[in-house]
């Protein structure tokens, strides 16, 4: 698949002059990524804290984790769509009301059921308007950087990823009302992203009603290697944010829930370090270099494991972190230019639903075996399983696919 240099997204080459305001659009639409981003993760330290309030166990735990991708998915599959039809802002402005609604019900959360019910919300309100925001951004990048605009997009996922925990962990063990104040906080910044997304175009474009989702029959092939491959990537960060602070904790014997969110937020910084040094590179050698990087950090984790080691657990959360910045920034880039104008907000979205099954599928069955053999054991079994699957998916990528795409 042709790599090109962005010009499709907007049908302005790179270089070209940009419109006046779009820089300040743009970055408005970032914005709204990155805040909905970190409030779908502020819980990720504090679920600790919840089994011991709530009384439930990791399959709970899990359960509860994996109501937001079931949510998701469906809404992924008719926001994207829905958007290229009605226009981004239609579809952005009430995504950020239901984003503020289940921040809402997790500062009011008084047990396991409205734990569900907001992280249904946030599935909701993510997933209607994940494909939307990424393709605003390809659309509104004000050169006509394609490449500019997707790595904007995953540094921003990846930076609302890291940040939600780091914030989430540091109010919980710091701040004045730990279960509450996370979610506050999360509403406060939610505040400035509806006026900038209030002031995108608001054209319809054309009549919409519900479909199959499917993809352009040119780019079906190669989108299967690629969406399999950020699959993987999400399925390591899925367990990470579900589970590595209680790994960290049972690890170290220590339950500071800072110290937990500190280490998903150390895979997700190095994710985005990975994605800003690979800006600008073919997505083929980002993949060459992204998965092995991944499939190292997985085996580190399995020998951190074995020798009780926080330290050799930090080093491979941070490899790891950066292959799977370098995934998932190869995998969205060939998506987004491939993707044609009139239909990329189908496609992203399509895309980011095999993205999100990777992050939610994958840890229910990990909360389930570490149910039978305890926690530890399951994340070493994870982590070989995910990491065996990386070199086979390589394999078949040199194998069927020749030259840079």
């Amino acid at each position: 698949m042709a790599m090109n240099d962005g010009s499709i997204a907007t049908g302005r080459g790179v270089g070209s002059l940009p419109r006046p305001g779009a820089a300040v659009r743009f970055w408005g639409v970032a914005y709204a990524l990155l805040v909905m981003l970190v409030g779908t993760n502020l819980a990720s330290a504090l679920y600790g804290r919840y089994e011991v309030d709530f009384g439930f166990s990791p399959v709970v735990l899990t359960a509860i984790f994996a109501a937001y991708v079931a949510a998701l998915i469906p809404a992924l599959l008719l926001g994207g769509p829905l958007s290229d039809a009605i226009g981004r802002r239609s579809v952005l402005l009430p995504a950020i009301g239901v984003a503020a609604a289940a921040a809402l019900l997790f500062a009011l959360a008084d047990g396991v059921a409205m734990l569900f019910c907001a992280r249904v919300l946030q599935g909701i309100a993510v997933g209607t308007a994940s494909g939307a925001l990424t393709a605003a951004l390809s659309e509104l990048e004000p050169r006509g950087d394609g490449r500019r605009a997707a790595l904007t997009a995953t540094v921003a996922s990846m930076g609302g990823l890291g940040l939600g925990p780091l914030l989430g962990g540091a109010l919980a063990q710091y701040g004045p009302d730990p279960l509450r104040s996370p979610f506050l906080l999360e509403i406060a910044l939610l505040v400035p992203a509806a006026p900038a997304l209030a002031a995108l175009p608001s054209s319809a474009r054309r009549p919409w009603r519900p479909r199959r989702p499917e993809l352009p029959a040119a780019m079906r092939s190669a989108f299967a290697l690629t969406a399999s491959l950020s699959f993987l990537a999400f399925a390591v960060i899925g367990v990470c944010l579900a589970l590595v602070p209680s790994y960290v904790a049972e690890l170290t014997g220590d339950d500071n829930l800072m110290l937990g969110g500190g280490a998903v937020a150390l895979m997700l910084a190095f994710s985005v370090a990975a994605q800003l040094l690979g800006h600008g590179r073919p997505a083929a050698a980002l993949e060459s270099a992204g998965v092995p990087l991944l499939a190292a950090g997985l085996a580190l984790l399995i020998l951190a494991g074995a020798a009780d080691s926080l330290p050799l657990l930090l080093a491979a959360i941070a490899v790891a972190g950066a292959g799977q910045g370098l995934t998932f920034l190869a995998g969205l880039a060939a998506v987004n230019d491939a993707a044609p104008p009139e239909r990329r907000g189908e496609v992203v979205s399509t895309f980011y639903v095999v993205v999100y099954l990777g992050v939610g599928l994958p840890v229910v069955g990990v909360g389930l075996l570490a149910d039978s053999v305890g926690l530890l054991a399951a994340v070493r079994w994870f982590a070989a399983l995910i990491a065996a699957l990386c070199l086979v998916a390589m394999a078949v990528r040199r194998r069927y696919v020749s030259g840079p795409r």
